[in-house]
């Protein structure tokens, strides 16, 4: 007793200040700034990897980096930007935004919000720390057996890969169980299904795909460390395993993979483009089935991915024609945001500016994309650089588009400040010209024979060129990003005071203060419409009347 009266009042302690209330918080909204701040960093870390990789290639037979040294780059380059990068903000977004969105207190289950966020970050630093064991893994993202079996791959830094992979896809399956359960079960009155936001019911399909894509994922990720560890032989071909199960096992996560992560953009998008056109969303009904529609279909493209393997002639017809039908749902998706935009008082803000990005260059992704569902053209050009501007014309073009186009609309809500439209213009044009030229000559010098994963190439190969391009486009965008981040900080202390709906817009959380309090809403809302805040701010033409 007498010890207890001389320790220190728990007041008094140093991690009772703000950090430790930032760490133990349970609040969806400080989770999601969490989310996007970790994001941020993997981001610019990621970021630095593949100008490193862009800097050996600007010139044929370099030696700026080593082979080795490459591939580890090449690696942990594209499982950063997915796993640490890409869906932690998504995360982050859909954190602070669908509770605020269906007038809820806030997630399902704020612990288990939590326990997603510390195993997400905690996975990426296991992955980061293969680093220490003399160099991270040498085996591509996507990591093809038999390249990770013990035999090509004897150093530990495959296993913490696969260990960081492990955690953070059970903070992902977490995280995606919590905001399926808070949309299916916390609404406020009168917010059917077919009233919630085009953003939230995107996001919550993508979350629905994550419980179904991330278990094959783990299951092959035991698998290959169990092959690693304890001498099995899943993928091992002289013991009578099957390498190319790895391929069935990851591209059936991988694919569906594409689509968590454009979902959630597509609802940014979807939200954004009627609020700064000043017209209501062309075809909500369409939009939502569309969804739905690409939610399934996914699922079911997966071998599009391995035509050249070697797979049957029906088998190849089959996944073709699959990949040609998941286009038609996008497609119909594409042609309502036209329809939604077309003959409105368009609002030239830094949303709008990175909402009309998005729909160029994920028109642009969408038909090279259909250009590899057909057979006979993607076995020209599997596995070149094709493929990879591709990818990553989805990735940046769309799907960094629309995060960019979301996180401007809604950082005024976040911080209560407005940002510096200024600085964001700069951002916008220098990110959307560097990427085009770092990604369209990579179609180029994939259609001249470049193959992906290589290092260095020959002077006589007629890539030397479009690389230098590339290259040149990607220190050209790298200040785009720092644009960014100095915008988003500066403005905290400098941005003009943002008031509870700068926008105008329609959508529940803009009927909170900015940023929202504590318990999000004095009062849980009652909607009749899917446009709430212009029922109240128009009694006398409300949306319900037309529902």
């Amino acid at each position: 007793m007498a010890i207890a009266e001389h320790e220190p009042a728990v007041e008094s302690l140093p991690w009772t200040g703000v950090l430790h209330e930032w760490v133990t918080t349970v609040d969806h909204k400080k989770i999601g700034v969490m989310y996007y701040i970790m994001a941020i960093v993997f981001l610019v870390i990621g970021g630095a990897e593949a100008m490193l990789m862009r800097l050996q290639l600007l010139g044929p037979e370099l030696k700026i980096v080593p082979a080795d040294v490459f591939n580890q780059m090449m690696t942990m380059h594209g499982t950063t930007m997915i796993f640490f990068a890409a869906m932690p903000i998504l995360a982050g977004i859909a954190n602070y935004i669908v509770p605020l969105q269906i007038g809820a207190r806030d997630m399902a289950f704020p612990r288990l919000n939590a326990l997603g966020l510390w195993l997400t970050l905690f996975g990426g630093v296991v992955c980061y720390f293969s680093f220490a064991t003399g160099g991270a893994p040498a085996i591509g993202w996507f990591a093809y057996a038999p390249l990770t079996e013990h035999t090509f791959a004897r150093s530990a830094a495959t296993d913490f890969w696969i260990l960081g992979l492990l955690v953070s896809g059970i903070g992902s399956l977490t995280g995606a169980v919590n905001l399926v359960t808070t949309v299916l079960a916390l609404r406020c009155p009168g917010m059917t299904l077919r009233k919630i936001p085009l953003y939230t019911w995107m996001a919550f399909w993508a979350n629905v795909q994550i419980i179904f894509a991330m278990p094959p994922l783990t299951a092959a990720l035991v698998m290959i460390l169990f092959d690693r560890l304890f001498g099995a032989h899943f993928f091992d071909a002289q013991a009578g395993g099957a390498p190319y199960l790895w391929q069935h096992l990851f591209w059936f996560f991988g694919h569906p993979e594409v689509y968590i992560l454009v979902l959630p953009a597509f609802g940014m998008i979807s939200d954004v483009l009627p609020v700064f056109s000043r017209k209501v969303i062309f075809g909500y009904e369409f939009m939502a089935a569309a969804t739905v529609a690409i939610a399934f279909v996914s699922f079911g493209v997966w071998a599009h991915h391995m035509f050249a393997v070697g797979m049957t002639r029906t088998v190849d017809v089959y996944f073709a024609f699959a990949s040609l039908v998941v286009g038609i749902p996008t497609g119909i998706k594409m042609f309502n945001w036209l329809a939604t935009i077309y003959g409105g008082r368009w609002r030239m803000a830094a949303p709008m500016l990175f909402g009309l990005g998005f729909l160029s260059m994920f028109l642009i992704a969408g038909l090279t994309g259909i250009i590899l569902a057909v057979v006979p053209i993607d076995y020209q050009l599997t596995d070149s650089y094709f493929v990879v501007a591709h990818f990553l014309w989805v990735i940046v073009g769309g799907i960094l588009m629309g995060i960019f186009a979301g996180s401007y609309y809604w950082y005024p809500k976040v911080t209560g400040h407005m940002y510096s439209e200024r600085l964001a213009r700069w951002q916008f044009w220098l990110f959307f010209i560097g990427f085009l030229l770092t990604f369209g000559p990579m179609h180029i010098s994939g259609i001249l024979g470049m193959p992906r994963r290589i290092y260095t190439y020959p002077v006589d190969r007629g890539w030397e060129f479009w690389n230098q391009v590339s290259s040149f486009g990607a220190f050209l965008q790298a200040p785009s990003f720092v644009i960014f981040i100095w915008n988003i900080l500066i403005s905290l202390k400098t941005g003009a005071p943002a008031g509870d709906d700068p926008w105008d817009a329609w959508t529940l959380e803009w009927a909170t203060t900015s940023p929202p309090a504590v318990y999000n809403f004095e009062t849980i809302p009652t909607v009749r419409s899917r446009r709430p805040l212009w029922d109240l701010k128009h009694p006398d033409d409300p949306d319900w009347q037309y529902e």
